[in-house]
């Protein structure tokens, strides 16, 4: 497969402005006649995202790297080697197959430790970059094949892995949500992969209706919620042909940066344990007060993580959880009440009279965040945090705030 060569010239300027502003570098370009100018800010950017993006390609020598949108696209390397701890021992040493290569740093991830090794990519431009890039990253074995995901699965021999993403941007480059909006659907081939391989992992968009994967795939094993640094950033699903929906293990993982010697211990639970678990309502606001963190709000996790951490809801649809005890373990934002009241006139003055900045958030509340900062004429940041909800008996109250890491005062210990 042809790759374009990038020449000594460019290539020695991309070593040399590898830490400089590429929209400065644009400006003088006819400084550097015998540099290929669009070349070299492509790789000198995208060199500049893998730093922190995907530190091993970074530090690997003779790596290129694909246009800005193929960069935004990509795995980061934490959440690809993720994928890879998803790959049980005993699959290793068979067959591994990946259909939506990229730029191939979930392959590149995954692939590791299978005999056989195969990435698939309908854009040539791509598959080029795999075909130069996979040796340097230790998988010299690796088949780059170019071709339609859906057309290759049709004639793939029995595989111990099977890894997809499929494609979430309409013709128009619009991102797309829906598996069914997604190329390909996986909706319509969950059968033929599940048959093709003893393990499918399909990674989708964190703003897809869990349930709505639950009803419509029906060998899912396993939802995995990931998070890096607090943001949701993919929706992993791992599918047997002899695993059912119904009792798919939900498992909420928030990741660091950087890849950890060891992965964080997840929050797991099943739908039937979270619609049966009971759970404490709160007859008033306590002491502390906690925001579940993104993964376990996107799971739904909402009467489990109550009673896991003995924790007490403010109302059923509030999402918002209080206590007496300091729960340092709480998997979110923790804070400690300062005060709390109404939406009387007299509440409401008190609270301006102490608070005129505060970071303001709104729970199972009629108004938006940007209609109550106007209404109460409150300027945002500083240390205090504002919370307006519902509580136990429909009252609306707001609740006064700051983040908590160690206890204060004599009521915690």
């Amino acid at each position: 497969m042809a790759k374009k060569e990038i020449s000594p010239e460019t290539e020695a300027f991309i070593e040399e402005h590898a830490g400089d502003n590429v929209q400065t570098l644009a400006l003088r370009a006819a400084r550097y006649p015998k540099v290929n100018m669009a070349t070299a800010i492509v790789q000198i950017a995208a060199r500049q995202t893998a730093r922190t993006k995907l530190p091993t390609w970074w530090e690997t020598a003779g790596i290129r790297y694909p246009n800005h949108l193929s960069m935004e696209q990509c795995s980061s390397e934490v959440t690809a080697r993720y994928k890879a701890s998803l790959i049980p021992d005993e699959l290793k040493g068979g067959s591994f197959t990946d259909l939506s290569g990229g730029f191939g740093v979930d392959f590149t991830c995954m692939a590791q430790g299978f005999s056989e090794a195969t990435y698939v990519e309908r854009q040539e431009e791509l598959c080029a970059l795999a075909e130069h890039n996979l040796p340097l990253l230790g998988l010299p074995h690796a088949q780059v094949v170019h071709a339609d995901a859906s057309k290759f699965l049709e004639n793939l021999p029995p595989q111990s892995v099977i890894f997809i993403d499929p494609a979430r941007r309409d013709l128009k480059g619009r991102k797309t949500v829906l598996i069914s909006d997604c190329e390909p659907d996986i909706s319509r081939l969950h059968t033929l992969l599940t048959g093709k391989a003893q393990r499918v992992i399909v990674k989708l968009s964190p703003m897809l209706d869990i349930s709505l994967a639950l009803e419509q795939l029906p060998n899912i094993r396993e939802v995995h919620i990931v998070a890096v640094g607090g943001e949701c950033k993919e929706l992993l699903l791992v599918m047997e042909a002899e695993a059912q929906s119904a009792q798919a293990r939900i498992v909420c993982t928030n990741l660091p940066t950087s890849t950890p010697a060891t992965w964080p211990t997840p929050f797991c639970f099943t739908r039937q344990e979270e619609e049966n678990t009971d759970y404490q309502i709160a007859p008033r606001i306590k002491h502390y007060l906690y925001e579940p963190n993104s993964v376990l709000m996107k799971a739904g996790a909402f009467r489990i993580v109550a009673a896991h951490y003995g924790v007490e809801k403010l109302h059923p649809n509030s999402h918002l959880y209080t206590s007496d005890q300091w729960v340092k373990e709480f998997p979110g934002r923790q804070f400690r009440v300062l005060a709390q009241g109404g939406f009387g006139k007299r509440e409401v003055r008190e609270l301006l009279d102490s608070v005129k900045k505060a970071n303001l958030t709104v729970r199972n509340f009629p108004n938006s965040v940007a209609d109550l900062r106007k209404k109460l004429k409150l300027a945002e940041g500083g240390e205090d945090y504002l919370f307006a909800t519902t509580l136990a008996e429909g009252e609306k109250s707001w609740i006064l705030c700051r983040k908590v890491t160690e206890p204060v005062g004599g009521d915690n210990v």
